[in-house]
């Protein structure tokens, strides 16, 4: 055994310890301040916890509460821990399965004893775990044999754990921590020093849902408690205004008040677009197709249902068939005799993806290197199939609209064609009033296709594009993800940042070599030789039904004039003003504007009140004063002012402010 360790900081210093030693030995050998801050440490890179010795040489960086995405994520872990340890102190015979934590806090899977566990619990359960937290227990880790680990598991009744503990890779340590003396939990870590470097004010339980054992709807049905933690107290409550923020913008309330969509069992995952919300819908791909048409896509439609052979062809189906439709390709019996279906046709299958069918249109007629690039757009209609538990309002659904494109590319054209896009997608994320998002690169998965030299190039040529556009910056978020790409390409992912500051994933554009040659794709190069095009995956909004439902959370129902369903109301204050009040509304409607009259027999203020809450950008109020003189007393959302206007003036106002950003000289 040596006699010590190199250590080395992050300065360059090196420090000559012993065996045995800690990074918590080595913070507080630096000072008292730094041995009370530091709550874990990066060893090589890898997060540890403070007092896990050293077993080699190693680079170390220590960890405090200001380096805050090591200290959440480890935060949240131990609240974790906390919670299952909380839940088995009150209600004994309950087993624990797994306990993660989150981008805002924490769940565990729990198999209750005796009833699923309900929001009713929550109460009893914080104070536990509050209780856990002031008792400043040490956390400590552990290595077991697996052997005895799966005994004790099975001698406690944790047949859950002891499944998972027996399947894990042979070669893998199995490390349990105690929290004190008397709990503990197999988990790789790490985790803080006690139970008393956690906040007992900065967590709150939220909610409990169902969840099946590893997610396995064919496996024991779990209670899942949901909590978020934070670092302090401040963080929690600052997290929990943002919380009560979103509940206010949630894109399901206010497309019902805005009659938007509706959504119901019969069509499990799709959306019913009504007459407002398709105006929405319309306005925004209008948008999109001009944008497109501008940079030089050519637009095409393809069939939804192919032969599972040509899934097959392409890799998806070995790679995706279960969350594809199948379809069989015969007619059913109606007759009431005998099987619906005799299973004697092929499979069809509803496209999940427009790309094979992109590449089955590039493959007509002959292509030379001098027609590359090719840009092929589609608003193309696809289906997955999601499970009924992941649907969310128009977030996640089953059918739905990409704003797809694919560009077929030379090499030494590929780094200008994929700075364009990024330089594109800039433009119309500005325009829909996105100032703020981030690119990450996802690298090569485990499973893939092609060879690590194409994985290497395709890798690099996203980084040299995105260097190229001047955007690989912390300014813009830049950051590479291990294994996170597709099966068939690297990918670029562009993360936008709302209003109230979350992250939607949304647009994308990906490097492909594997699909042209799969499906046999080429065109003929300068030598008169046959070669592989690279096919660029691409989208912008990601699906229309998702980016829908953030723009509505985005600006709470109260969009741009140009994309607002209904941009004016005109309404009357007597009925005498009712000629005058159509006449208002036609000359808009001549103009362009999208606007309705209220005629009713109500009080200006209550409609007022009610248009406001549908979020009518213009309430254009009208009386007999007005209809004599010419005028509209104009009311805009958000405001309580009353402004008086000549309707000549008011027209050309509402014309300029309609318009379409794209639209705008500039």
């Amino acid at each position: 055994m040596t006699d010590f360790y190199a250590i080395t900081l992050p300065d360059g210093a090196v420090r000559q310890v012993a065996p045995g030693t800690t990074p918590a030995d080595i913070a507080a050998a630096i000072g008292p301040g730094l041995a009370k801050a530091a709550i874990a440490a990066r060893v090589d890179g890898e997060l540890f916890d403070i007092g896990r010795p050293f077993e080699g040489d190693a680079m170390l960086a220590l960890v405090t509460n200001r380096d805050e995405a090591d200290a959440l994520e480890m935060a949240r872990h131990d609240f974790a821990h906390v919670l299952a340890e909380a839940v088995q102190q009150l209600f004994p015979g309950t087993q624990i399965t797994f306990g993660p934590s989150t981008d805002d806090g924490f769940y565990y899977d729990f198999a209750p004893k005796d009833r699923p566990f309900t929001d009713d619990d929550l109460p009893a359960i914080e104070e536990a775990m509050r209780g856990i937290i002031r008792a400043n227990k040490p956390l400590r880790r552990e290595v077991w044999d697996r052997a005895t680990l799966i005994s004790r598991w099975k001698q406690q009744g944790e047949t859950f754990k002891a499944e998972w503990a027996a399947e894990l890779p042979g070669d893998e340590p199995l490390t349990v921590y105690w929290s004190g003396d008397d709990w503990l939990d197999m988990c790789r870590g790490p985790h803080l020093a006690s139970t008393g470097k956690l906040d007992p004010d900065a967590f709150k339980l939220t909610r409990v849902s169902g969840a099946y054992w590893r997610g396995d709807q064919n496996n024991p049905q779990l209670s899942r408690i949901y909590g978020t933690g934070w670092l302090n107290k401040k963080q929690l409550a600052e997290h929990l205004v943002r919380l009560e923020e979103a509940a206010k913008r949630d894109h399901r309330r206010i497309g019902q008040e805005m009659d938007l969509f509706h959504l119901q069992s019969e069509a499990q995952g799709s959306v019913f677009w009504h007459p407002k919300g398709f105006i929405l819908w319309r306005q925004l791909e209008a948008y999109m197709r001009r944008r497109l048409d501008a940079a030089g896509y050519a637009e095409i439609k393809t069939p939804q249902l192919m032969d599972v052979r040509q899934w097959e062809r392409s890799g998806h189906w070995g790679k995706y068939s279960e969350n594809m439709f199948a379809v069989p390709d015969e007619v059913p019996n109606a007759e009431g005799e005998g099987p619906v279906l005799h299973g004697k046709g092929d499979m069809m299958a509803l496209k999940p993806m427009n790309c094979p069918a992109h590449i089955l249109v590039f493959k007509q007629g002959i292509k030379s290197y001098r027609d590359l690039p090719i840009r092929m757009a589609e608003f193309g209609c696809c289906h997955r199939n999601e499970p009924h538990g992941a649907l969310h309002g128009i977030m996640r659904v089953r059918q739905f609209t990409q704003d797809d494109a694919h560009i077929f590319v030379r090499e030494d054209q590929l780094i200008d064609e994929v700075k364009a896009f990024c330089d594109l997608l800039d433009s119309v994320y500005r325009d829909l009033g996105f100032d703020k998002y981030a690119i990450k690169l996802a690298l090569r998965p485990e499973k893939r296709f092609g060879s690590e030299e194409m994985w290497d190039w395709s890798e690099q040529s996203l980084r040299d594009a995105v260097k190229a556009s001047g955007r690989d910056t912390a300014d813009y978020g830049w950051e590479e993800l291990e294994g996170e790409g597709a099966f068939y390409a690297p990918k670029l992912e562009f993360h936008l940042t709302d209003a109230i500051g979350r992250t939607w994933q949304v647009g994308t554009i990906q490097t492909d070599t594997v699909l042209p040659e799969r499906l046999d794709a080429s065109y003929v190069g300068a030598d008169g030789e046959r070669h592989r095009p690279i096919m660029l995956h691409r989208a912008i909004l990601g699906t229309f039904e998702r980016f829908i439902g953030i723009l509505i959370e985005h600006y709470a129902g109260r969009f741009p004039l140009w994309l607002a369903p209904v941009q004016a109301v005109v309404a009357t204050i007597v009925s005498d003003a009712d000629d005058y009040a159509a006449e208002v509304a036609a000359k808009l409607a001549t103009a362009g504007i999208r606007v309705e009259t209220d005629l009713r027999n109500e009080k200006i203020n209550y409609k007022v009140r009610e248009h406001s809450l549908a979020k009518v950008p213009n309430l254009l109020v009208v009386g007999k004063r007005e209809a004599d003189e010419g005028t509209v007393a104009l009311r805009q959302l958000g405001s309580d002012r009353q402004q008086m206007m000549s309707l000549d003036e008011l027209v050309a106002m509402l014309v300029r402010d309609a318009t379409p950003p794209d639209l705008v000289a500039r």
